[in-house]
């Protein structure tokens, strides 16, 4: 399992992985993994900043359960 295209090379885009993501119920949670479709085809260092995005959009929406 190597996650690039054929030829295999780093940084090379990838094919979709296919994963379905289905919906929550919840909106900020839905757009913030919708955010992660973003990532079919795109090389894995752009990952990181993607990551780092939904990461923060749930720290958030948890934070302000919290507040609630």
């Amino acid at each position: 399992m190597s996650g690039t295209s054929e030829g295999g090379s780093p940084g090379e885009a990838t094919g979709p992985l296919g994963v379905e993501l289905l919906p929550t119920g919840h909106p900020g949670v839905d757009a913030g993994l919708a955010r992660l479709e973003a990532l079919d085809g795109v090389p894995a260092e752009a990952h990181v900043a993607v990551y780092e995005d939904v990461h923060q959009r749930l720290a958030d929406l948890l934070a302000a359960l919290d507040q609630d």
